[in-house]
């Protein structure tokens, strides 16, 4: 499945922009991994490495990272860098589900 489509789910997809090199990105991992476990199916979770993904992170204006942004429809709900804990996040899926 292509980005583009699976951005343009009816769930939210919560993008992880990363790069592999980047000390807080690998502090977000363990929280994605903990979200996932949260919200199970009502929510994709997908990582977006930025070294491996230039023109997509340049089409989303990636400045740092880690960036996150939750999609529905195809559609920017929120954006925002920077690590975030599992609660927030949690919440910031439900109100866009």
């Amino acid at each position: 499945m292509k980005f583009q489509e699976i951005i343009n789910q009816y769930k939210p997809v919560l993008v992880d922009f990363f790069a592999t090199w980047c000390g807080p990105c690998k502090m977000q991992a363990p929280i994605l991994e903990e979200l996932k476990q949260r919200v199970g199916d009502t929510a994709s979770i997908i990582k977006i490495d930025v070294d491996q993904n230039l023109q997509v992170a340049a089409q989303y204006q990636i400045r740092s990272v880690p960036t996150l942004i939750i999609f529905k429809n195809g559609e920017i709900r929120w954006k925002q860098s920077g690590v975030f804990p599992t609660n927030e996040l949690e919440r910031l899926i439900k109100e866009n589900l």
